[in-house]
């Protein structure tokens, strides 16, 4: 919740007008629970899209995730149908067997061509097994963290936002 690369898509969501909701998934930080290989998470993420959609109705759905979040993003999107995905450096090295069905979303996968944690190949090689083909946008020289890249991220997800 408080990683730099979050706090930053966040802040660009706001910045675009949209309502942004920053959690911790289960076991991290002070939040109940311990880590579940990302079954739980998923189940975290869900309610707090619940919850969120409760709130806000009627607002358009935009998920954004960073490495591991990225995937459990990547993971839920299926069901939940977002108007907007925003992935950074997703984690699918990590699950690289499990598939993933996005047809028709509107996704953006940003990624570091130093990314020595996610590295780009293994990204491109999961999305040829899946047949995806996101919107991608390098981000060249960065690594997983994107150490003194953040206004890039930022100005990366503001260009390429559809309409609030």
């Amino acid at each position: 919740m408080n990683n730099k690369i979050v706090h930053q898509l966040a802040k660009s969501f706001v910045e675009l007008g949209a309502v942004s909701v920053r959690f911790n998934f289960r076991g991290v930080g002070e939040s109940d629970g311990e880590y579940d290989e990302g079954r739980g998470e998923k189940a975290d993420l869900l309610a707090v899209v619940d919850w969120a959609r409760a709130r806000w109705p009627g607002l358009p759905l935009w998920l954004a995730g960073f490495s591991f979040g990225g995937f459990i993003a990547l993971d839920a999107a299926q069901s939940l149908k977002p108007d907007w995905l925003v992935t950074v450096a997703p984690a699918v090295n990590y699950f690289p067997d499990q598939p993933v069905a996005l047809a028709g979303i509107n996704w953006l996968l940003i990624y570091g061509d130093a990314d020595d944690i996610v590295p780009w190949s293994a990204v491109e090689s999961w999305l040829g097994r899946q047949a995806l083909a996101p919107e991608t946008v390098c981000v060249e020289g960065a690594g997983h963290f994107f150490h003194g890249r953040l206004n890039e991220l930022r100005d990366i997800v503001l260009r390429t936002a559809p309409p609030a």
